[in-house]
């Protein structure tokens, strides 16, 4: 069963997040009481093609069984050139790993294989434009500063070398369909 949206904004995993004009707050958990509950790994999901121009997937794809299925059903309901802002605990995050409903730990360069930059970009035939990506810290401001300015600038350098003394808090994604 497919519907249309009036919504621009799909928020997925919506959690605790009160009702809003122009966004649809989707979850699993009827205790949250969502605009449609839907369990993400059951796929197609119960929207039409093109029905969003924002997906917001907030701390929820690193529980999901297939990282590219889900890129596949986000272009498919993103309209053309519709965005995904993704949130995920960064791999060196404590956060990553204290959850036991985790199922991956993700890096600044994990959606280069659903883009252009990466070569090994056979994983599914979506294809997004890393519009902006940011690894964040918490902690001490100086510290934060200091670690966000040098992690951003060589993020290679920082995640082969640094996460395991500097670690991050998590990583903010925004993709644009290519469709």
């Amino acid at each position: 069963m497919t519907a249309k949206y009036s919504g621009s904004i799909l928020s997925i995993g919506c959690g605790k997040r009160e009702p809003e004009a122009g966004v649809i707050r989707l979850d699993v958990s009827p205790e949250v009481n969502p605009d449609v509950r839907w369990d993400l790994n059951q796929f197609p999901y119960p929207f039409e093609d093109s029905s969003f121009q924002i997906i917001e997937c907030f701390d929820v794809i690193e529980h999901l069984n297939s990282i590219p299925d889900v890129m596949e059903e986000f272009d498919r309901i993103l309209v053309p050139g519709g965005v995904a802002k993704i949130t995920t605990p960064h791999f060196s995050s404590a956060n990553s790993y204290i959850d036991p409903t985790h199922k991956w730990h993700l890096s600044y360069f994990s959606f280069d294989y659903f883009s252009d930059v990466s070569a090994l970009n056979y994983y599914c035939s979506a294809r997004f434009t890393i519009v902006s990506r940011f690894i964040h810290f918490k902690g001490l401001k100086l510290y934060t500063a200091f670690a966000r300015r040098l992690a951003n600038k060589y993020p290679d350098q920082y995640e082969q070398h640094f996460a395991w003394i500097f670690p991050a808090f998590f990583l903010y994604f925004e993709l644009r369909s290519n469709k």
